[in-house]
């Protein structure tokens, strides 16, 4: 009875699989012949699904974007149709941008920060996208450091009284195991071209000359982290700098004392500010999401080596820094 259930349970999945090819071709040549021959030649961009999260209120074909960001912000982390999460991003924004029926744009934070330059892609890339549509940002439960580094960069700042943002300021470490080394009779052994070549290396200690070069560093990418929010928040630079952004935490409420904000509430508060700035009062809320392709799935299929799909529990929300990356993110996120 067993043999008979699994025999059915493989001839159901074949005649699905061998449904969807079908389905693929049908709407490839649909597609095709649509846009004309001319235009197979050039590749389209990767789209998502769109799904609507609140209907519309009134007669109406108006749309607000809903893009999340939440997780560590990296360029590591993989993406649904781009190579990265920040691809990723990328293409939902300019899916929100061409489309003309979408007025406004909700950006929904959830991130501790991450990486600099992940960060700093991003916030360019939603810079851009405000001189086009409003951008309305949401601080989710969390929107700290590189979170917040991207936030500056909306139309309309929004935040939850209980939201942790702020962190601004910027983190670098190494491990240094060179009293183990001594423990277990271990030596390294380096050859290197010049004094800086080796300068996180955790076989020895740091020069003084090593440590005030890394500073340096931090304290450059620091420099234009300040720079952003003085400019953004319309706020003393120097202010900053002897003030919040000293890498503290704080909650929605002292963002909107500190100016870091333009209002606390909640996401249908944040759907509402995007509907009056983009001039669409009934317009429905739409979220984009990765639909079922066969392509991504061999895809996922062929990143493993041994044919087998891993599932990560809390990819993106536990960080896995790694060493001598410069990161925004909260203090308590360093290991």
């Amino acid at each position: 009875m067993n043999k008979n259930r699994f025999g059915c349970l493989i001839v159901v999945l074949v005649v699905l699989l061998c449904f969807s090819v079908l389905f693929n071709i049908a709407l490839v040549s649909a597609k095709s012949r649509r846009i004309g021959t001319s235009h197979l030649l050039t590749p389209r961009a990767p789209e998502f699904d769109e799904q609507t999260v609140v209907n519309a209120s009134a007669s109406t074909g108006d749309k607000i974007a809903l893009i999340p960001l939440r997780g560590i912000i990296s360029a590591s982390r993989s993406g649904s149709l781009g190579e990265t999460m920040v691809e990723d991003f990328k293409i939902e924004l300019r899916q929100a941008l061409e489309d003309g029926k979408v007025k406004a744009i909700v950006l929904n934070i959830d991130s501790p920060g991450g990486e600099v330059t992940a960060s700093d892609e991003i916030y360019s890339a939603v810079k851009k996208a405000r001189a086009i549509k409003p951008v309305v940002v949401y601080m989710s439960s969390l929107a700290a450091s590189g979170g917040y580094y991207v936030s500056c960069a909306g139309t309309w700042l929004m935040a939850n009284e209980t939201t942790i943002t702020g962190s601004i300021g910027v983190i670098i470490e190494t491990l240094n195991y060179q009293q183990l080394f001594g423990k277990l009779g271990l030596d390294m052994v380096v050859f290197k071209s010049g004094q800086f070549k080796d300068i996180l290396s955790g076989a020895r200690q740091m020069t003084p000359e090593e440590k005030e070069y890394i500073q340096n560093m931090v304290m450059q990418t620091y420099g234009k982290f300040v720079g952003i929010v003085a400019r953004e928040r319309g706020l003393p630079e120097e202010q900053l700098r002897t003030g919040i952004a000293d890498g503290r935490i704080i909650s929605g409420r002292d963002a909107l004392g500190y100016k870091l904000i333009n209002q606390l509430g909640q996401i249908e508060d944040a759907y509402q500010k995007a509907r009056d700035l983009g001039h669409a009062p009934g317009a429905a809320v739409i979220r984009y999401q990765p639909g079922f392709k066969l392509g991504r799935l061999f895809r996922m299929l062929g990143q493993s080596e041994t044919s087998k799909i891993e599932l990560n529990i809390g990819d993106g929300l536990v960080p896995k820094l790694e060493s001598g990356r410069l990161y925004l993110l909260p203090g308590f996120y360093a290991p």
